[in-house]
């Protein structure tokens, strides 16, 4: 962990080292509040510093905002009552009593209903998970086709992996295997969008370069909002 200083403030970021073809110094304010930083290879940490530094009055806002949404988030309790979001929909909680049928979850006239012979807070959990797991897997599928069809890419589209992450909504490796946070699912479809239409840029632009947000520009007009309304969102979505 690396450190400046902001007026009386420190500023604290982790820094990546990325192979090339990264270009430049990227500076990510990421969903928790944690600033991450992408390097080329090679860069000198120097270097890493005067960029922070630059933006310094950016990524303290930004930090700030992330820091004063998460005073508004209460730990789920998982129990009937609580509100659950699905797609951008508010869901009520409503845990019901198994009584002889099988455990699970389905969406009824706007309440997620799980049933189970185990009402605790851990039960209710495992099940709302696998739940939204699930969803996450058909959704996630519609979505990269459409916008694999979008971009022209052809038939062959990228492996999709489930990983619950706590600071990133979705990655790109190498091998152009694209990883995504199933508690995305719980945002609207067009922030989902987004972050889908992100990675698959990366399968051209495995970087942050003018050349990767040109193509983003190109795929979805407006992704500056869509990735606005999400880091509205974050907080909310990603507690568990």
């Amino acid at each position: 962990m690396h450190a400046i200083a902001y007026g009386d403030e420190r500023i604290q970021f982790s820094v990546r080292f990325l192979p090339r073809p990264q270009r430049r110094v990227a500076i990510h304010v990421l969903p928790d509040g944690a600033v991450q930083v992408d390097a080329p290879e090679g860069t000198a940490l120097s270097a890493v510093k005067h960029a922070v530094r630059q933006r310094a009055s950016w990524v303290w806002r930004q930090s700030q905002a992330v820091h004063a949404r998460q005073l508004h988030v209460l730990p789920r309790e998982y129990v009937s009552g609580e509100t659950h979001v699905y797609l951008g929909r508010r869901h009520v909680l409503k845990v019901l009593p198994a009584q002889g049928q099988a455990m699970g979850v389905r969406l009824w006239r706007g309440r997620l209903e799980v049933t189970t012979d185990q009402r605790d807070a851990a039960t209710v959990r495992r099940l709302l998970e696998r739940w939204y797991r699930a969803r996450a897997t058909e959704v996630f599928a519609r979505v990269l086709e459409e916008m694999a069809s979008r971009m022209r890419l052809g038939h062959a589209l990228p492996t999709v992996r489930l990983r619950s992450m706590k600071t990133q909504w979705g990655s790109c490796s190498p091998r152009g295997e694209l990883l995504l946070n199933p508690s995305l699912v719980k945002a609207p479809k067009a922030c989902i969008e987004y972050v889908v239409a992100h990675e698959l840029c990366h399968l051209k632009e495995h970087n942050h370069s003018e050349r990767f947000y040109r193509l983003l520009s190109r795929t979805l007009p407006d992704w500056v909002a869509r990735k606005e309304e999400l880091d509205e969102l974050a907080q909310r979505l990603l507690n568990r």
